[in-house]
């Protein structure tokens, strides 16, 4: 961290001095900088490298760093409406429209404005993400035999071996797929698994980014609710009876947003249910790492207990190490496995062959282990923190359920209280929050907001956001 803000600050300091060059001008060599700003030569190295994308200054390998030339006046914008019509022309024949909703992903992908508390962040911050191990990892994948050759297309033996092993059960390695990250094995799966314009059953509640993809692909999500044991199977039969669809896209464990487990006697009759329907279970185990130190033992994979092919299975390293590691399996039993692997072949050819020799020198790793006992007592803390701040100081917001896993909390706000007024209010208080209303696939019984705990430094921003979020809801309520 130190050094990204280094890297920052040297950076703005070279941008305001660049007019004290005439353009085309030398600057001053990199050690003369290192000597000058007291920094290390790799953060005058990233700090020209910043300044060269922007396009204020031009290296040259062996001559040094010049002030770039002035840019010539910028061409008119050209006239781009005809699009519209191009893009449009033929929707009366769609059976869906052919636009794609990406708002509900871009509130957990975007970054908040400088100074905002991040409570909206999907992934571990940059201090929770093993930075020295992936870096370790990669540099040892690098000069592995064959590292930069085309790999498998259904990924590294080695690595799918890895993952089968931790679903356990029957699972082997012939039936597992790389893919490039939970977001595309989801976007594979429901490609290959129902025609356009067919339904497809959701949890209720239900994670934004799956039904942005349902209805990319041309599917109706069908919502069926869930309470604090998961999905309930009543509603999940009758739903396939009332619909006739063929998929149900669920996560059993840690559920998002509602931090639901599905429970033990609702694991069978999930399957059995399916199973009668001629149907499969699309299962996104997504956070199965992240499990809090107190949690206790984890139900297995419902691919672990499936023997009959009802389960195709969805997890993925990303969210136990970084946003940019995105290394996934795709497990599936049958025929199916066949036009899965069809699908992602023609999509994507295959996954980066150093990014799966990374992921074996990851995981095989003394650091991997560390790591993932650190994440578990640090997200534990941070939950225990916000969670007793929110009873604190907000008590009039509803925290039904206290994950054991995960990395966000799911609040209901009292009658009222419009949770679009309320992130509104947040975000001008400094801190941005996630409504609720993108994850429900129908109309939402009530307003809830979605808190993160794990994209912020630590405790005192969890405590200085939820200190926030109080004067934003005395400004609305």
């Amino acid at each position: 961290m130190q050094e990204r803000s280094s890297v920052s600050e040297l950076a703005e300091r070279l941008r305001s001095e660049l007019n004290r060059y005439s353009p085309g001008g030398k600057l001053p060599s990199s050690r003369a900088l290192v000597e000058r700003y007291r920094v290390s030569p790799v953060t005058v190295s990233r700090a020209l490298a910043q300044l060269a994308a922007e396009g204020l200054v031009v290296t040259r390998p062996g001559a040094g760093a010049f002030r770039a030339q002035a840019r010539t006046t910028a061409t008119p914008a050209g006239d781009t409406s005809w699009q519209e019509v191009a893009l449009s022309a033929d929707a009366a024949a769609d059976l869906v429209p052919r636009s794609v909703d990406a708002s509900g992903v871009l509130v957990s992908l975007a970054a908040p404005p400088p100074e905002v508390i991040e409570f909206t962040g999907g992934y571990l911050h940059p201090s929770l993400q093993p930075e020295q191990a992936l870096a370790a990892a990669l540099s040892r994948a690098a000069r592995r035999p064959g590292a930069w050759g085309r790999p498998p297309m259904e990924g590294l033996t080695e690595l799918r071996e890895w993952f089968a092993r931790g679903i356990g059960g029957s699972v082997t390695a012939a039936e597992v797929l790389i893919a490039a990250g939970g977001q595309s094995a989801l976007t594979i799966a429901l490609r290959a698994l129902a025609p356009p314009g067919a339904p497809v059953l959701v949890e209720s509640p239900t994670y934004p980014g799956m039904l942005a993809i349902a209805r990319a692909a041309g599917l109706r999500p069908v919502p069926v609710p869930v309470d604090a044991d998961g999905v309930k199977p009543e509603l999940l039969a009758d739903a396939f009876r009332a619909t006739g669809a063929r998929v149900f896209v669920c996560q059993p464990l840690f559920q998002n947003p509602t931090g639901a487990v599905l429970a033990p006697a609702r694991r069978g009759e999930v399957l059995r249910i399916a199973r009668e329907a001629g149907a499969f279970v699309v299962e996104d185990d997504f956070v199965r790492r992240l499990v809090h130190e107190d949690a206790g033992e984890l139900p297995r994979p419902l691919a672990a207990e499936d023997a009959d092919g009802v389960v195709v299975h969805v997890c993925s390293l990303t969210k136990a190490t970084s946003p940019s590691f995105r290394v996934c399996a795709l497990v599936a039993k049958g025929p199916v496995l066949e036009r899965l692997r069809a699908i992602q072949v023609v999509d994507t050819f295959f996954v980066p062959r150093p990014l799966q020799e990374a992921a074996l020198e990851l995981v095989g790793s003394p650091a991997w282990p560390r790591h993932l006992r650190a994440i578990s007592a640090d997200l534990r803390q941070r939950r225990d923190t916000m969670t007793s701040a929110l009873r604190l100081g907000l008590p009039e917001l509803a925290l039904p359920h206290i994950p054991s896993g995960g990395y966000h909390l799911w609040l209901r706000l009292p009658e009222g209280l419009d949770e679009a007024a309320l992130t509104s209010a947040a975000l001008r208080a400094g801190v941005a929050i996630t409504p609720g209303r993108p994850y429900f696939s129908a109309e939402p019984p009530a307003g809830h907001v979605r808190l993160s705990f794990a994209a912020v430094a630590g405790a005192g921003e969890i405590a200085e956001g939820v200190r926030r979020l109080r004067a934003a809801c005395d400004e609305v309520f």
